[in-house]
């Protein structure tokens, strides 16, 4: 099955009509009228991107985006305006929108914006699939490597994390040795990257 485009505006005409040119292009389309509509009812549990309407009545398209970052933030938002200002825009973009079109765009660039929501789509999901990985292999540690692994990607020599946890230098090498086999690196800066990665350390640090 293709991935679904959550189309989020209140005027029930441009949904039907929008939704019918991407159904046609292969997409399956969910419509809601509301962005208290789309967060009742989205899971965010299968590929796609939404387009969102940036002036609806109750929830802005701007405060939605918030919300939908929490709920589902792997599916890309793609942003449509009847009258599109460049404040608009650049606020969509920082905030992490995927693209901003006005609605009398062509069925074109609006094709073309979905692909790349999309395609962006797949590059967060390849992420996040990464993170857990990594995740997985941390959790595996016992909890004495785990104290080692916290030392040595802060820069801790092997003397000053047997002073910190009351052992021998011996048996630190030993369970450094066992946290790089476990993690599957075989080098610290290795070991610092996933650490990084998983949000342990600070990258400017």
């Amino acid at each position: 099955m293709g991935p679904i485009v959550h189309i989020v505006d209140d005027d029930k005409s441009f949904r039907i009509a929008v939704g019918r040119l991407l159904e046609a292009s292969g997409f399956r389309v969910i419509s809601y009228e509301s962005g208290d509509d789309i967060l009742t009812r989205l899971t965010g549990s299968e590929p796609g991107c939404i387009l969102l309407d940036l002036q609806m009545p109750g929830l802005s398209g701007s405060e939605l985006q918030g919300r939908l970052a929490q709920k589902a933030p792997l599916l890309p938002i793609v942003f449509l305006t009847g009258q599109a200002e460049i404040e608009d825009s650049v606020r969509a973009m920082k905030a992490g929108a995927e693209d901003f079109l006005e609605k009398h765009a062509s069925n074109k660039a609006l094709l073309g914006a979905i692909e790349r929501a999309l395609l962006q789509y797949e590059k967060r999901r390849t992420q996040q699939d990464h993170v857990h990985s990594l995740h997985a292999l941390v959790a595996a540690l016992t909890p004495r490597e785990y104290q080692v692994f916290d030392r040595i990607v802060r820069g801790k020599r092997n003397k000053q994390i047997a002073y910190d946890l009351s052992t021998s230098e011996r048996t630190v090498k030993a369970h450094r040795h066992s946290v790089m086999e476990k993690l599957g690196v075989g080098s610290l800066a290795e070991a610092v990257s996933i650490a990084e990665r998983l949000g342990l350390v600070d990258p400017a640090a």
